[in-house]
């Protein structure tokens, strides 16, 4: 607990350093470091700090990457926003490194905007063929039990934004804990979890896109290749402070019926900070069904709120043995509702040998 403790406040104490304020909204960039495109823990809606396992976590608290038992595979694809064209596909795996060695994982995330048509001021409605920008990011993350109530970990991000003449690229660093207590019959019922994510370097964007021909300011008598400067950006560092409680519905035979009751406070460096609740019931651990609810300052009224998430989630998953006492194979969807646009339908596959 000493320990916990003492990692918690370090990780406050640096989210401090980070924090933000109402006049530094919407200034970061690469807001698809915000985005969860996993399909299981997607369907808490971000809640679920505390509690997320596997791979994952990666995206979350990377401290439940520590509870991958052997090798975990996952893929997800996600229909962002449906209506805008925007698909992520992410895959990631774990693999554990024996009882003592810990987990390493990684992950590679990738964003799919479609074509979009070149326009320009002379041709506004297009004409001159199309551009398809490439989002990638890139993570290597190490977690480790520390002891039978602690887990902990970090991940090394690498994040790459591009279309053909323009590019910029950054890293960034994610840390968490998680806590695992209880009463001696059940030590697993409550878990608290701290995440500090995306705290790196300012990104900037360069490259032939940004030049041009002009004169130079000693002479018009010729011309030479100038590039316009670009203003860095920052990364939306954030905190995530969780805390979750499993309660067996079935004494008897107490991994029959299970409901987690997960609540979360998030702070953002760079736009609302969130509070939010969610369930999961889960049947023998084979089918669960979950349900989240994000909420931020002004998020019921649409002339006011400043996202097209509106805050509410719900997800299924299905873990079925492929043999008795061998791997397993999972399906997980989720949707997350928004106005405007059709919602955010996420489905994927876990396989945990």
């Amino acid at each position: 607990m000493k320990k916990f403790l003492t990692v918690s406040l370090a990780l406050m104490l640096a989210a401090q350093v980070y924090s933000g304020n109402r006049d530094r909204q919407g200034e970061a960039g690469a807001s698809e470091l915000l985005i969860n495109p996993w399909s299981s823990s997607s369907g808490w809606d971000g809640v679920n700090t505390s509690c997320v396992t596997g791979v994952e976590a990666l995206n979350h608290n990377v401290a439940g990457l520590a509870f991958v038992r052997k090798t975990e595979l996952v893929f997800s694809h996600t229909e962002w926003l449906v209506g805008t064209g925007i698909r992520i596909n992410t895959f990631g795996f774990g693999q554990s490194l024996g009882a003592r060695g810990g987990v390493i994982g990684a992950s590679v995330m990738s964003v799919d905007f479609g074509d979009i048509p070149i326009t320009t001021t002379s041709l506004p409605e297009g004409g001159l063929g199309t551009y398809s920008p490439q989002f990638i990011n890139l993570a290597v993350a190490y977690a480790k039990e520390f002891s039978n109530s602690i887990y902990g970990g970090f991940v090394i991000r690498g994040i790459s934004e591009a279309i053909s003449d323009v590019s910029a690229f950054g890293a960034c660093i994610d840390a968490g804990i998680q806590y695992v207590t209880g009463p001696r019959h059940d030590p697993d019922r409550i878990k608290f979890g701290i995440a500090l994510r995306n705290i790196g370097t300012r990104m900037t964007f360069g490259g032939d896109g940004l030049s041009f021909r002009g004169f130079p300011p000693e002479s018009q008598d010729y011309t030479m290749t100038l590039e316009q400067r670009s203003q860095g950006f920052e990364l939306p560092s954030l905190m995530n402070i969780g805390i979750s409680y499993a309660l067996p519905l079935n004494k008897q035979m107490p991994e029959l019926h299970v409901l987690t009751v997960a609540g979360n406070f998030t702070s953002n460096s760079f736009s609302q900070d969130q509070i939010g609740g969610g369930l999961e019931y889960a049947f023998r651990q084979t089918v669960m069904l979950r349900a989240g609810y994000n909420y931020q300052k002004n998020l019921t009224d649409p002339s006011l709120r400043v996202t097209a998430l509106t805050g509410l989630s719900a997800g299924a998953s299905f873990l079925v043995p492929l043999k008795k006492g061998g791997p397993r194979l999972g399906i997980d969807y989720s949707y997350r509702a928004s106005d405007p646009f059709e919602g955010t339908h996420s489905a994927g596959i876990r396989i945990v040998l």
